[in-house]
This record gives structure tokens, C-alpha cells and sequence, in this order.
């Protein structure tokens, strides 16, 4: 650990020094096509952006110079932490009580106005300051920290594809896990791509309606949800956060709706993660999401049938438990982000031996 934040600081103290000499080449970005008058279509995201030659598209990071499309944030994370709690993606059947060396890049494709890491996600690869480190840097980093897994979160890991795709593959070779904190607002070649080196997922479904998508993230439900299909598809384990406000997107029949296509499209046993919201960057005057509304939304969920259902930002409510769908124990009692106990044994309860799904060991 000492190790690893003398390695970082290090490289910070080399970046502020001398960044003037440390600048990367270019990296050509994936998915686009070449257009007429060096225009280019980004074919990344749902957004499509065709961007005329020296602009950029919609997230700020994927630029056109002379009718080809480069990525702008390769190999440069603007955060590393490798103390982020598992628990903290949010994954509760993933390895529970482990620690995950975690990154971001500047950007974002949506523009949530709820944001709560917009000082980096709303921000261009210039506007921060950030490490120059190519993909076998960072798994020497991660390797070194002891983690099991590499996670691309705090931002939309979609925008540093490349990046991500490249560090994960590496993470396989390693014996590393990948696991992503994502929007699911990424285009389905990219994805399947991706999920060849995807271990686990949490998707944050933001609500259920595509008037709430259009008015709080300028973007569209349907992709998101063909994105959560497309994972499921790839066998990569999934959870789903979604973060309830009051007044936006607490309508309890379209939480009803939503739960009821997570189990048809996904399964009963996707575990979800009902969150409470406060006030944050551009969406200042909601309340803090009331506790009964995360509870009602907790009640409706399980009466469609789905498994595992959790309340989020709530610490010490019992909602951060894992209940076993059979016999109703705690099989792993939460804290926050600290584990008082785990009853599942072998990926089974060990009062009963119901089989509960997730990545265990």
C-alpha cells in the first residue's frame, strides 16, 4: 500500500514538473467511420456525432483532425485509488469484502444533471490534471497493490474505450478481474467487444422513462437497456443501481415497470440497488431522497418478484443486507461499505442451502 502511494505521488510531482514533456502521441479511436470532407461519425456511443474536422464530439474526448477521429483521453487517468471498497461500485455478489484498484478518465457522453463526480466527468482531458500511464503501467500498478480486480468507474468508462479495452485485456493475462461502473449508453459491437474481458457490471439505470432520460441526462432510455440485454447475453454478472429523487422518478408504477422488465429481460435473481440521492451539481434544490421512498421502491421490487434488493446510501439500514430469497436469513450483514458477516458458503446459504446467485471466491 505505502509502496503504491509513493509510486503515485512520485508520478504526480513528475506530471506537475515537467507535463510539458510528457504529453502522449495521439491515439486513433475505435468505431468511427471515415466520411466525406474529412467529416467522421463517431460510432462509439448511441449519439453517432458526426464531427467536422477539429471539433469534437458530444463528450468532449474523441476529436477530428484531418478526418481522422482520435481519442484524447488514452492513458491518462485522472484518479486512482486502490482502497475503493467493492462495495462502493456498486457490487454486493461480486467478491464481497474485497478491495479494487479503481480509474477514470476525464468526460462523459451524458450531461447528468445530478452528477455527483462532475468536477471530472464534465470536464475535458485539459481542463484536469492527470498521470501519463499506458496500459502495462497500470496493470504493474494494480498487480502491485494486491487487488483482484481493476475497476473503470467515477466517470463513463465508455469515453476512455480504448483505454479500457486495452488495460482490461492485459488485467485478464494477469490473472486480474475487470469490473465496470457504467451508464450503459455505449453502442453494441463496443460492448460485445468489451465484454469478452468483463468479469461484473453495474449499470445505472437512471429511471424508467424516456421524458426522465431527455430531461436529466440529454440522452435515451432504450439504449440502456439493450445495453443491460447485450451483458446479460455476454455472461457478464450484472447489477443495477438506480438513483431515485423525489419528484422525478419515484412514480411508484414506474417502478413497477421497471422492476418487472429487469426480471422478464434479465432474471429475478439481478440484484438492484435502490440509492438515495442528495442535492448535487446542477440539480441543487431537490430534498434528499426520503427513506420511505427508497423503502417503497425496496417493497415494490420484491412483490415483482425480483431477489436481491437493496437500499443505498442509507448506512446501517437494513436494506444494505443480502437476505436469503428462501429461508429470509442475512447471509451478508452491511454496514456502509464494512461486512459484519457472510453466511454464504460455497455460493450457497448456510442455513438452508439455497443456491444465491453471484461471484463468491
Amino acid at each position: 500500500m505505502k509502496k503504491l502511494k509513493i509510486i503515485l505521488f512520485l508520478g504526480l510531482i513528475f506530471l506537475f514538473i515537467f507535463k510539458g514533456f510528457t504529453q502522449p502521441s495521439l491515439k486513433e479511436a475505435l468505431f468511427y467511420k471515415k466520411l466525406e470532407n474529412n467529416f467522421v461519425n463517431c460510432q462509439l456511443c448511441p449519439r453517432g456525432c458526426v464531427i467536422p474536422e477539429d471539433k469534437r464530439g458530444f463528450c468532449g474526448v474523441r476529436q477530428n483532425q484531418k478526418g481522422i477521429l482520435y481519442t484524447l483521453s488514452y492513458a491518462k487517468p485522472v484518479s486512482l485509488n486502490d482502497l475503493d471498497p467493492i462495495e462502493k461500485k456498486p457490487l454486493f455478489h461480486f467478491l464481497p469484502g474485497t478491495k479494487t484498484f479503481s480509474l477514470a478518465t476525464a468526460g462523459c457522453n451524458l450531461k447528468c444533471k445530478f452528477c455527483q463526480n462532475w468536477m471530472i466527468s464534465q470536464k475535458k482531458p485539459e481542463e484536469v490534471e492527470y498521470l501519463y500511464l499506458e496500459p502495462p503501467q497500470l496493470i504493474e500498478l494494480a498487480k502491485k497493490s494486491g487487488r483482484p480486480t481493476i475497476a473503470y468507474t467515477y466517470t463513463e468508462p465508455t469515453i476512455f474505450y480504448e483505454y479500457m479495452l486495452e488495460t482490461a485485456r492485459l488485467a485478464k493475462q494477469a490473472g486480474l478481474r475487470n469490473i465496470m461502473h457504467s451508464n450503459g449508453y455505449i453502442n453494441e459491437e463496443p460492448l460485445r467487444q468489451l465484454a469478452k474481458y468483463l468479469d461484473a457490471a453495474n449499470i445505472d439505470l437512471k429511471g424508467f422513462s424516456e421524458e426522465y432520460y431527455n430531461k436529466l441526462t440529454e440522452a435515451t432510455l432504450e439504449p440502456v437497456l439493450k445495453s443491460l440485454k447485450v451483458l446479460k447475453e455476454e455472461r457478464v454478472h450484472v447489477e443495477i443501481t438506480n438513483l431515485v429523487i423525489a419528484g422525478y422518478n419515484d412514480d411508484p408504477e414506474l417502478i413497477r415497470k421497471m422492476c418487472l422488465w429487469i426480471k422478464e429481460n434479465l432474471g429475478e435473481d439481478t440484484p438492484i440497488h435502490f440509492s438515495r440521492a442528495y442535492p448535487q451539481y446542477k440539480l441543487l434544490s431537490i430534498i434528499s431522497t426520503p427513506i420511505d421512498t427508497l423503502e417503497r421502491a425496496r417493497r415494490i421490487a420484491l412483490e415483482c418478484g425480483l431477489k436481491y434488493v437493496y437500499i443505498g446510501n442509507v448506512p446501517g439500514h437494513p436494506g444494505e443486507s443480502t437476505y436469503c430469497p428462501k429461508c429470509k436469513n442475512i447471509l451478508i450483514e452491511r454496514k456502509g461499505y464494512f461486512i459484519l458477516q457472510n453466511n454464504i458458503i460455497k455460493g450457497r446459504c448456510k442455513f438452508c442451502g439455497e443456491r444465491i446467485t453471484g461471484v463468491w471466491e
